[in-house]
């Protein structure tokens, strides 16, 4: 080989090693644990699944996936301790669809931009919650509910577990929806609100089988409606809000996933979809998370771009128009 054919193939060569893909490829991704940062306290169902979820992907990516629970600051805690960490795959960060949606329009300065800051991994899972209100409740309806609401402005109370959490959000969209005014009560401990409900200190409140499943089979609590496009599996015999007299969009969901510090390598990331899209859709996964009522959902990184997109522009106007800031 001739000097300057030898010095062009070793400049390749060099220039090769450089691109993300042939890092990956010479780094052999992952070479050592991977961390995963968790807004949410330990034992709380989204946590539940976050350790089930390590648990089978360990084993997938040959390295221990370890989880660690930061919370606290409105979910501020975890996203800056993964968004300060290096761009390497080996940190990540848990979060649900209120924490990309709702937290852009609450809060005039956030540490933070979820959608700038933040490279998609995947979605994890979706989940719906209910409408729950005491035993003893008179009403047997959805439509029982917004009837008493009309007739008494602001008699009616409802509950949740913070100004602005998903069941505070899902009781303003229901008074937008039927033009209603109810009573909002802020708890600081989900056990407590559903006390609350079952003592009848609340009227209704909304809540997840695993957060207000406990009363539910103590016999404390109803179930009123499913707040979902369709019935919920696991609770087939409870009807949607709409099947019993509300307004047929009106649903109270979300999902929750992992993003990647800004940077991380594309086919890290790549890598990490499709671990984690394989382990959410074995038969062993998929039936512990019908126990708390999520089912997986998954896509591609890109999607999830989309989907973050979406989150944002769709709950500007409700909160907007509530008011509500939270600094």
């Amino acid at each position: 080989m001739k000097r300057h054919q030898f010095l062009g193939a070793l400049l390749a060569g060099a220039a090769v090693h450089l691109l993300p893909g042939a890092a990956l490829a010479q780094s052999g991704y992952p070479a050592r644990p991977i961390r995963i940062v968790t807004p949410f306290p330990a034992g709380q169902g989204p946590d539940v699944l976050l350790r089930n979820l390590a648990e089978k992907l360990g084993p997938v990516l040959g390295q221990p996936v370890l989880i660690e629970n930061k919370p606290g600051a409105s979910g501020f805690v975890a996203f800056q301790a993964a968004r300060l960490a290096p761009a390497d795959g080996y940190t990540l960060v848990h979060m649900d669809s209120f924490h990309i949606g709702t937290q852009p329009h609450l809060f005039n300065k956030l540490p933070y931009s979820a959608t700038q800051d933040f490279e998609p991994v995947t979605p994890l899972v979706r989940n719906y919650f209910f409408v729950v209100v005491p035993t003893a409740s008179k009403w047997q309806s959805m439509g029982d509910l917004i009837a008493s609401a009309k007739a008494k402005p602001d008699g009616v109370t409802y509950g949740s577990w913070g100004v602005a959490s998903p069941a505070h959000l899902g009781g303003l969209m229901l008074e937008s929806a039927t033009g209603t005014r109810m009573t909002h009560v802020p708890y600081k401990e989900s056990s407590q609100l559903y006390t609350g409900v079952a003592n009848g200190e609340l009227d209704w409140a909304i809540g997840s089988a695993a957060s207000a499943g406990a009363m539910l089979q103590a016999g404390k609590v109803r179930f009123l409606a499913a707040a979902a496009p369709t019935r919920i599996a696991g609770y087939d015999k409870v009807p949607t809000a709409a099947e019993t007299g509300a307004p047929a969009p009106w649903a109270v969901g979300g999902w929750n996933g992992l993003l990647a510090p800004k940077g991380t390598p594309r086919d890290i990331v790549a890598k990490l979809n499709e671990a984690i899209a394989k382990v959410m859709q074995t038969p062993d996964m998929r039936s512990k998370l019908t126990l708390f009522t999520y089912e997986p959902y998954t896509m591609s990184p890109a999607e999830m771009g989309k989907l973050m997109e979406q989150e944002v522009a769709a709950w500007g106007p409700l909160i907007q128009k509530s008011g509500i800031k939270l600094d």
